[in-house]
């Protein structure tokens, strides 16, 4: 250099200013790569002039240098930290106009220090308010990072940091230091001037890591801030004493000080880490999407990182589905195949058990699951680890009959449950002594580790003649390192067993307490079929949410799993007693074979669902919002998820339904679910419950797999197969304890409506005999015949009747908001009770999965827009209603051209027709025939058509699903949704025609 050390210290010890030009002399030496080497050795000799081999003298030195020349170099050293590995030492120069490093700023390296490698490793890194830029030099040092921004809007501070960015990258004789990966601190560590992260903003750097520690000015010389002040329009703001409330800016706040008076200033200290960065992304542009109103409802700060681990991947899939798609698909009622598939996977992956997605039926709690495995077989005795029995029935828990009585009759079929503790061998020994035809356990803590225990109740149920359900949800980790369970061990290398199933309850989520999942592993395919058709008559389907939930904590564990080099051999699903079902009951046997359930789809293979009571209809974007929003929010309140409120408006406002103070409002994932609650309470009361011809299929087999005393109320095509007062008494008349199942004001499958009077005559006619009566409103609300519907009021009617009728007539309004509010995924259906007996038989019969807050909160928060009686949600249903008339229409128009006799619909989403020209033609179709079918020839066979086999007919023949009128109730009538996707609709049009074109060649 020009100067010596001498001739440049006499230039700095002019003053502060005159030493901060003095190096940035310097520094443009250093930065030409010709003067480079030259500029380091000077500081070299620069630092060694206040060099001592003692600290205290060292530090005077420095000291002293600083008061005298405005400048300090020293050492900071790092082998004195935690965990800390490479460099001993950094060397670092300060200027009195920025922060000089204190106490605070080496505490908070400190706790830098005790995070692993992986924190900034290969990351890029933004430090802001660097000051001498230290921390940044330091960071990029020990972890390696792929690039350290270090950020500060002191211009005088970005300098200094890059003198020491070159003290530290080149050595006393100026050659670059090289790290363990070829390369130097120049090419790791960059400094800029930056008003927090605008320069990153503004040159679209993606940052993964920003650390900061700001200085606190109580302790600190804030001349450095003055200094900001005078050179920028940027002001700080100070307060005069502790209690002061009116801003001074630094100037006024260092001159205070200097005459001795007390300064403090408000310090706001935030910690912030991005996670999943390129997921965090997925949701701001799901939010830029037509979503603004919701964003100030995402909160991504997360005390606990494991829940930020759960909670940021689930709003990236929902923003990912709820982006691109317009309606959500057909779910099969076995669960969501791709949420199947991740259970399948994980076990596969991580336990080395060969499952796949035709092993796993899912169901909405383990509760539920172990309910519907018990009603499947119905045994006369089951034997329960007493764990597990809170949730079922009253009258299982408190029978003595475990004798068969050797009666047919129904009602004098009990189903007695004897409690039993977990310890497997007092298990094992209650199984020996009482024989129980089912058994239903979990294991203890100190058995789980291993198999043995298992094994051993394997082989005793096996010799007994039980079916085992073995319950692993407390042994179950949702985890990268999963902790051993033997019960998985033993699958892993052997098949289970026909008589042996494994129930697992997904309830240890970070996030949502009371959202769960639960499923029900088997490897024989009788039982996966039968449990697939069991939770479809009981439950429906379980909320997809909810798999979606878990679904994404699986895809995120799989993701983070290298796959298999040696996976396990495939094992085939086991069909040894698929024909006969053996250990179902005969009643269940009897109604899953003859119900027309869901058809299960091929691989290859892609039906149009006409025959399902789900919406297709396209998701309006307020619920989409109100979904996103539902997960996006944190630590709900309860009053943030009481639907009650808005129920009670619901039902008064379109169905004039009173309530009382007594009144029950019970809310669960679907109005089946309900439905089948009711059902007990019926058979508990010993009633009968009357369907009128013409209900839906599906809550007609679930009363009969309920082993419910049913008949059926005639009803007649010039009445629109519409309940009618004179056969209405007729069947009452002969009925002891009636109950009367009512689907209205839209009659699911029909489309007709009961309007006003005919539902006051018809509750009339109930209350003259006693009868308890179910009004099911879960199909109704998509009314678009005008002149059909005028609402209902029947407050009026119901207070008469109620104080003037036989005293055991009630009314029970049941529905749901999926049709009601195009809803989609949220799957929510309410019970309103108004009579206090039937509230408590409701209550013997729990393992009722009710919603969770996330679905609560959506519902409410939709339920408030509808009472605004305008806006986007009105809107979307007022387009849906028209769109639905005109598919009722064209539907119509299609089925009439093809030959079918149809019955004209005003309302929701079905419509039933008559294949008045295909009965009894002959149709030859592909595949080997039923048992019991046609003519075998050449891979073909023939079938004479009628009002039943036309489902399968059309099936075989195009993929179109349809329900026959086996379904419906009415003979000769089939039934037809219209609630598809728009070019499913298209499809099923064409199918219905290509349908004709085969008949007619």
């Amino acid at each position: 250099m020009g100067l010596t050390v001498e001739e440049f210290l006499k230039e700095c010890e002019q003053s502060g200013d005159a030493a901060y030009a003095a190096f940035r002399s310097v520094l443009e030496r250093l930065e030409d790569p010709t003067t480079r080497v030259e500029a380091r050795i000077f500081l070299s000799h620069l630092q060694k002039r206040f060099a001592s081999s003692h600290s205290k003298d060292a530090a005077s030195a420095a000291d002293q240098c600083f008061h005298t020349y405005h400048f300090r170099i020293e050492d900071i050293l790092l082998d004195q930290y935690q965990g800390y590995q490479g460099r001993k030492k950094l060397t670092t120069m300060v200027i009195p106009s920025i922060f000089v490093p204190e106490d605070w700023s080496f505490t908070f390296y400190e706790g830098l220090n005790r995070h692993p490698d992986s924190i900034f490793k290969d990351k890029t890194v933004a430090e802001l308010g660097c000051g001498n830029g230290w921390i940044s030099i330091a960071i990029a040092e020990k972890w390696l990072p792929a690039k350290v921004y270090g950020l500060d809007i002191n211009p005088r501070a970005v300098k200094v940091s890059w003198i020491n960015l070159y003290l530290n990258a080149l050595d006393e004789k100026g050659q670059p230091i090289f790290d363990g990966e070829n390369k130097t601190l120049l090419d790791r560590v960059e400094f800029q001037e930056s008003d927090l992260l605008s320069y990153c903003r503004d040159h679209n750097i993606q940052l993964e890591r920003i650390v900061g520690c700001i200085p606190q000015a109580a302790d600190t010389d804030i001349s450095a801030l003055v200094e900001i002040e005078k050179n920028s329009p940027h002001r700080f703001e100070f307060f005069m004493g502790l209690s002061g409330d009116q801003p001074i800016c630094a100037r006024t706040a260092w001159a205070y000080g200097k005459t001795g008076g007390s300064i403090s200033h408000a310090l706001s200290v935030y910690s912030c880490q991005l996670r999943q960065p390129t997921q965090v992304k997925t949701i701001f542009e799901f939010l830029r999407n037509g979503f603004h109103e919701i964003s100030s409802s995402l909160d991504l700060y997360f005390e606990d990182d494991s829940v930020a681990d759960e909670k940021i991947p689930i709003l990236a899939y929902l923003a990912t589905v709820l982006k691109e798609r317009s309606v959500f698909p057909y779910e099969p009622p076995a669960g969501n195949k791709r949420f199947r598939n991740l259970i399948a996977g994980f076990m596969k992956t991580y336990h080395h058990i060969p499952l796949n997605a035709d092993n796993v039926v899912v169901f909405p709690s383990r509760a539920v699951a172990i309910e519907n495995a018990l009603r499947l077989f119905s045994p006369r005795l089951a034997i329960v680890d007493e764990h597990l029995t809170r949730h079922l029935p009253r009258q299982w828990l408190t029978s003595l009959a475990i004798e068969s009585t050797g009666s047919d009759n129904p009602s004098e079929d009990i189903l007695t449950v004897i409690e039993a503790p977990r310890q497997s061998d007092l298990m094992v020994e209650l199984i020996k002594k009482l024989k129980p035809q089912v058994v239903v356990t979990g294991m203890a803590d100190f058995e789980a580790v291993t198999s043995a225990a298992f094994e051993h109740l394997l082989g005793v149920t096996r010799e007994i003649g039980s079916r085992l359900f073995l319950d692993i949800s407390d042994h179950f980790e949702l985890s990268s390192l999963p902790g051993s369970s033997g019960v998985l061990k033993y699958l892993a290398g052997t098949r289970l067993p026909s008589h042996a199933a494994i129930i697992c309850g997904l309830v240890k989520n970070q996030v949502y307490s009371d959202l769960e999942v639960a499923f029900i592993i088997s490897e024989e395919e009788a039982i996966f079929k039968a449990l697939s058709k069991t939770v479809e008559v009981l439950q429906g389907i379980t909320a997809p949410i909810s798999q979606y939930y878990y679904g994404c904590l699986f895809h995120e564990l799989l993701s983070f799993q290298l796959a298999d080099r040696h996976p396990p051999a495939e094992r085939e699903i086991q069909k040894d007693n698929s024909v006969e079902m053996i250990g179902f009951t005969s009643s269940a046997v009897l109604v899953l074979n003859n119900s027309e359930l869901s058809v299960n789809e091929a691989e290859d293979t892609s039906l149009i669902h006409m025959d399902v009571d789900q919406s297709f209809l396209p998701l309006p974007s307020p619920v989409k919002a109100a979904i996103f929003e539902s997960f996006a929010r944190q630590n709900l309140a309860e009053s943030e998820i009481d639907v009650t409120s808005g129920i009670k408006h619901f039902i008064k406002s379109n169905y004039g339904f009173p309530t009382y103070s007594g009144t029950e409002f019970i809310y669960a994932d679907s109005s089946l679910a309900l439905f089948n609650k009711l059902v007990l309470c019926c058979a508990q009361e010993g009633g009968t419950l009357c369907f009128p011809a013409g209900s839906n299929g599906t809550y007609v087999s679930a009363a009969k797999f309920l082993k419910t005393n049913i008949v059926n109320i005639p009803t007649k095509a010039e009445d629109g197969f519409k309940l009618t007062e004179k056969i209405l008494s007729e069947v009452l008349d002969t009925v002891d304890k009636p109950w009367v199942y009512i689907s209205g004001p839209t009659i699911n499958p029909t489309g007709l409506i009961y309007n006003n009077e005919q539902m006051e005559n018809i509750l009339a006619t109930c209350a003259k005999f006693g009868a308890r009566v179910v009004i099911d409103t879960s199909f109704s609300g998509l009314e678009f015949d005008a002149e059909s519907w005028d609402g209902w009021d029947l407050e009026g009617s119901l207070s008469r009747l109620n104080s003037s009728g036989n005293p055991s007539f009630c009314v029970s309004l049941l529905g749901g908001l999926s049709i009601k509010m195009l809803s989609g995924a949220l799957k929510f259906g309410f019970l309103v009770l108004n009579q206090s007996h039937l509230v408590d038989t409701f209550y013997s019969f729990p393992g009722l999965c009710r919603p969770h807050g996330t679905v609560k909160y959506a519902i409410r928060k939709l339920l408030g827009l509808r009472e605004q009686k305008s806006g986007d949600l009105l809107d979307a249903v007022d387009e849906q209603i028209r769109s639905l008339r005109s598919r009722s229409k064209c539907l119509k128009e299609t089925l009439e051209q093809s030959g079918w006799e149809v019955l004209d619909s005003c309302a929701g989403v079905s419509m039933v027709a008559k294949p008045s020209a295909y009965l009894n033609k002959i149709v030859k179709l592909k595949n080997s025939p039923k048992d019991g079918g046609g003519m075998e020839n050449d891979g073909y066979y023939e079938v004479k058509l009628d009002d039943i086999n036309i489902r399968e007919a059309i099936l075989k023949a195009t993929g179109l699903c349809i329900n026959s009128s086996l379904w419906t109730g009415i003979p000769g009538y089939c039934r037809l949704t219209i609630a598809l996707e728009e070019s499913e609709f298209e499809r099923a049009l064409e199918c219905i025609v290509k349908f004709k074109e085969i008949i007619n060649a």
